[in-house]
């Protein structure tokens, strides 16, 4: 390098470090929370532009495992479509110029330098791929006691609302990410909730398309039965117009073989008014694990209803506890067989860990990896049959045909409605290491079986934290799932900013309610 282009380069570095620091000091005086061991030394490496947002992160919600090398500069000001729209990705899902560690040091050096087609689709219209956001390991399917947004490569990502509590998971830093407003959309992934509650719990929306309307082809995986890619945006009409992008068929993976059959313009369809006249299923059974939750719930419900929704109760659904077995014995089977596929797929130079027992013996050798939970989940998938034992194959029949054709199926067809809906989750629970997640219930599991669409849209705050309202429709519905969704925030608004309070006891809302009365 020319000592002139050296000088420049140094001086554009300390640039970049200089308005880093002293933006992220900014933020963590903000916040009231000193984040002495947060580690800036890469984030100024980085252009700045995309420095000043890691350093930003650094201080408050953990949420980017690693940032794009080649972006430059971000373009806040996006043209059509997606095109300059700063966009990240679950760090499982593959990228040419990013290393995919699914947050395991297993993976740690896992550089396919290969595209996932959904990433080629989003750089093709013009997506800026701006890094890769943290998750809980494995996609939360490694243990039975874990704490959603924790990897061992990315650490714990915080709830940009109150930055003592979870995240929920395992979309965990694109939910996050796109609260914080690092980036306007994340993609993220979900096999059973793993899109729609980090979204609600964050503030944000999150869809979870049919499966086989998006590729899952160079994702790491869990389930052919059930995993999808989806977006993660502050708003709808941003979802839908990355699920345009997105979506699509793919020859390697024979899910999608209908994709394009199905595949739209999910923006050009969304109407405001959409809600009008149409009959909406109200599902009760999912209701009453908690009381701020419900409350917010019935609020909106009252606005559906000026919205000209007629609301239809439906008070009793498929038994979700038959379905949550055989829907276990299904991921179970299902990850066995299909990590073992991945696995095969990578470099052995960058990746030894071959099969999903080599990853239990690589964990137990690795102290961090095991250091806060274990991994009883991955020893029980190893433990299985594969694809052709009967008993894996009942689990499938039974667990789709009660959640599908019996269960989303049957409610909208016996109670004539065009799509059901409620609460996604309760707010985010306190981060708790010692015991793992409080997780209390949510509307995920019907949708995530079957494979239908799941939509989750802002409806309000339980003590200053978010949650949301689902709408779960049949398959092939996500045009019609996405307008009601769009009408519902258009006409609510619920969605607000976080404050990056440190504790739920500091929040606007609530601190004030804790002082003695003057």
């Amino acid at each position: 390098m020319a000592a002139t282009q050296a000088a420049e380069a140094l001086e554009t570095a300390e640039a970049a470090e200089a308005e880093a620091l002293e933006y992220a000091r900014a933020g963590a005086e903000a916040v009231a929370w000193d984040r002495a061991d947060a580690d800036l030394s890469d984030c100024v490496l980085l252009p700045a532009d995309v420095a000043v947002l890691c350093a930003d992160d650094r201080f408050t919600t953990n949420a980017v495992i690693t940032w794009s090398p080649s972006v430059t500069e971000i373009d806040w000001a996006p043209g059509d479509g997606i095109r300059g729209m700063p966009i990240l990705l679950k760090d499982n899902i593959e990228t040419f110029d990013m290393p995919t560690t699914a947050g395991s040091m297993a993976l740690i050096d896992n550089a396919p330098g290969r595209d996932a087609p959904l990433v080629a689709r989003l750089r093709a219209e013009g997506g800026v791929i701006l890094g890769k956001a943290n998750l809980s390991e494995w996609a939360n399917i490694r243990s039975s006691d874990s704490i959603s947004g924790w990897s061992a490569v990315g650490g714990l990502s915080r709830n940009p609302y109150a930055l003592d509590r979870n995240t929920c998971g395992s979309s965990a830093g694109s939910a996050a990410a796109v609260a914080a407003g690092l980036a306007p959309a994340a993609i993220g992934t979900e096999t059973d909730g793993s899109i729609t509650c980090p979204a609600a719990i964050n503030g944000i929306v999150g869809f979870k398309p049919t499966v086989g309307l998006v590729s899952r082809t160079h994702i790491v995986p869990i389930s052919r039965s059930q995993d999808t890619a989806g977006p993660m945006t502050r708003t709808v009409r941003d979802a839908a117009v990355v699920l345009t992008v997105i979506a699509g068929s793919d020859p390697a993976d024979p899910a999608t073989a209908e994709a394009d059959a199905h595949r739209v313009d999910f923006a050009a369809g969304l109407d405001a008014g959409s809600l009008r006249g149409q009959r909406i299923g109200v599902m009760r059974f999912l209701t009453g694990y908690s009381t701020g939750t419900d409350l917010v719930f019935e609020e909106n419900l009252r606005a559906l209803e000026a919205a000209g929704a007629i609301l239809v109760e439906i008070t009793e659904g498929p038994n979700r506890g038959a379905i949550g077995g055989a829907e276990f014995a299904v991921l179970l089977t299902e990850l066995k067989v299909d990590l073992n596929l991945y696995l095969a797929s990578t470099d052995p130079a960058q990746v030894s860990t071959r099969t999903l027992a080599d990853v239990i013996a690589f964990n137990e050798q690795t102290p961090r990896e095991l250091a806060l939970f274990g991994q009883d989940i991955f020893v029980a998938a190893e433990a299985t049959e594969g694809l052709d034992d009967p008993d894996y194959i009942a689990a499938r029949e039974r667990s789709f045909r009660l959640a599908g054709p019996e269960g989303i199926d049957r409610m909208m067809a016996d109670h004539d409605v065009v799509v059901l809906i409620a609460p996604t989750t309760g707010p985010a629970w306190s981060i708790d290491v010692v015991n793992g997640d409080n997780y209390l219930g949510s509307a995920s599991q019907l949708a995530a079986v079957a494979g239908y669409p799941h939509l989750t849209v802002p409806m309000g705050f339980v003590d200053g934290l978010p949650v949301g309202m689902s709408f779960i429709g049949g398959k092939w519905q996500d045009q019609q799932v996405l307008s009601f969704g769009y009408a519902f925030e258009q006409a609510t608004q619920a969605r607000r900013d976080p404050e990056f309070a440190p504790s739920v006891d500091r929040m606007e809302a609530v601190a004030p309610l804790l002082r003695p009365l003057q």
